[in-house]
């Protein structure tokens, strides 16, 4: 089973391989703003004033190494931020310096790419291409998190084993196919302790929140100018939360609803991409009920008989809904999605099967990326909710009304998710209010099908009166800034670059 992933910038990456939530409570906190600075709430003050060793970046699995604009360097953070003093744990850092001038220089902007589970040293270098404006006055920084990729990244399955799985139905018909689904489960999650260790205890959104201000403190940054993508929003939400007096400029941008349990996430995820399909349909010149039963007929043809690719293997219900998926990120994509649709309908799953892989991120010789590993680490901490099988089965019905098509695979992930899973969640849903914050500009995109808009309404109340202020865009796919509106871009930028808040409520056509 596949948790769709949160973050635009990933999406992207996906595509281009395919050919084409959170918590607060750490266990140093109970969550609650205590009201003292970064430096008293985040580690001991011998991290905070280490010196990054910043270096030419090497190559990794994702890809290349960057060109000479971008160093890497590895800090150092407490493993346990209730034991700030102890074991540490080392996180991969990569920046480009400001292009311009040194006097207009503004500090660093720090960016989080989403998932939760994507890699800021593969993705920064590649969306850098759509900040030209911002890098001139900022340095431009990301990072792996904790769990991820190369920071101490965690991987729960070889890719014999990852391959192995895909034959396992993610919406189960009967018994039998219910047991296997949640020994799967069960399995995933004791490769993934097994991978983790004593990290797996220590990979929550909220120890992100805390080394984001360890980081800002060992930049030499006195505020936390931050763009938060997808999940990177949640995290974002929680770090205004942790430091409201660090917050200076924040972007949420594809905004995740603060409020939402894991099912809730599940019904929002169910009604963005059932809403995005709708949005396809009608482009195609097609009724978007009818569009739609035709898709859910397809994919139960293919339930009861995988259909055969030119690669051999067959694409089952799950990777074809996977592949459905992908593209609906995308307004760029959604060609390729009628190729692939057509194609189905007549017996070939070859391009379905390509776009599932993309988002898998397998690549021609069958290796896997870990994404969604660091992801369901990261997530089954984050949250405390643990449907079973008879609760989900309860709620099958009202996850297939909202969408035909993604609404059992949805729904039958919030029971298989973090089955049986080897740590305790730690919340409902993350924490955000920011009392005292710096105004927090909050971006929501109407047609976004991973994050729905009306998360960026629960954002910018959650943060408070005065703080979040929401900029809508009336456009498609997952995210809004860099993706075409010239208004979304020239209000971001002003905001970022010269301090400009935007009415709460400005909506870009």
């Amino acid at each position: 089973m596949t948790r769709f992933l949160r973050g635009a910038a990933l999406a992207a990456a996906v595509l281009l391989v395919a050919g084409c939530s959170g918590g607060t409570d750490d266990g140093a906190s109970d969550g609650k703003n205590d009201g003292k600075d970064g430096a008293e709430a985040s580690a001991s003050s011998s991290l905070a004033s280490q010196q990054l060793d910043w270096g030419r970046c090497k190559a990794t699995s994702d890809g290349p190494a960057p060109g000479d604009d971008w160093q890497c360097a590895t800090m150092k953070v407490p493993l346990d931020y209730a034991k700030p003093d102890g074991e540490t744990i080392g996180l991969a850092l990569i920046r480009s310096k400001a292009t311009g001038d040194e006097s207009e220089r503004l500090g660093s902007l720090l960016f989080n790419f989403g998932g939760p589970g994507g890699s800021g040293i593969s993705m920064m270098p590649s969306y850098a291409g759509v900040t030209g404006e911002l890098h001139k006055r900022y340095d431009l920084v990301s990072w792996d998190p904790r769990g991820v990729a190369g920071s101490e990244g965690v991987r729960c399955r070889s890719d014999k084993e990852i391959q192995a799985a895909e034959s396992v139905d993610a919406t189960p018909d009967d018994a039998g196919e219910e047991t296997a689904f949640f020994e799967d489960a069960a399995d995933f999650g004791a490769g993934c302790e097994k991978a983790a260790g004593k990290l797996m205890a220590h990979v929550s959104t909220a120890e992100t929140a805390r080394d984001m201000d360890l980081m800002r403190q060992v930049l030499g940054d006195d505020k936390m100018h931050y763009f938060g993508i997808s999940y990177g929003t949640e995290l974002g939400g929680v770090y205004a939360h942790l430091f409201p007096r660090n917050v200076g400029r924040l972007v949420l941008d594809a905004v995740v609803d603060p409020t939402a349990d894991a099912v809730g996430h599940a019904k929002n995820q169910t009604l963005g991409f059932q809403r995005a399909l709708d949005n396809y349909l009608k482009s195609t010149g097609q009724d978007p009920e009818e569009g739609t039963e035709k898709i859910a007929n397809l994919l139960e043809r293919i339930d009861a008989e995988p259909l055969s690719t030119t690669s051999g293997r067959e694409l089952t219900q799950s990777l074809a809904t996977t592949g459905i998926v992908l593209p609906l990120y995308s307004e760029q994509s959604w060609p390729a999605l009628t190729s692939a649709l057509d194609a189905a309908e007549d017996g070939d799953g070859t391009e379905l099967l390509s776009l599932a892989d993309g988002y898998n991120e397998r690549d021609a010789l069958g290796r896997y990326g870990t994404t969604t590993h660091s992801q369901r680490v990261i997530s089954c901490l984050d949250q405390k909710q643990r449907p079973t099988s008879e609760e989900t089965k309860k709620l099958l019905p009202e996850f297939r009304e909202i969408s035909p098509v993604f609404g059992e695979f949805l729904g039958w992930d919030t029971a298989g998710w973090c089955h049986d899973w080897p740590v305790a969640g730690q919340t409902d849903s993350p924490e955000v209010s920011a009392p005292g914050a710096e105004p927090v500009l909050v971006v929501g995109n109407t047609g976004d099908p991973a994050t729905p808009y009306e998360g960026a309404q629960k954002m910018a109340e959650e943060l408070g009166e005065g703080i979040g202020v929401v900029l809508t865009w009336k456009g498609e796919g997952h995210g809004a800034y860099g993706s075409g509106s010239s208004c979304v871009d020239t209000t971001v930028n002003a905001y970022l670059l010269d301090g400009t808040v935007p009415k709460d409520g400005r909506v870009c056509a």
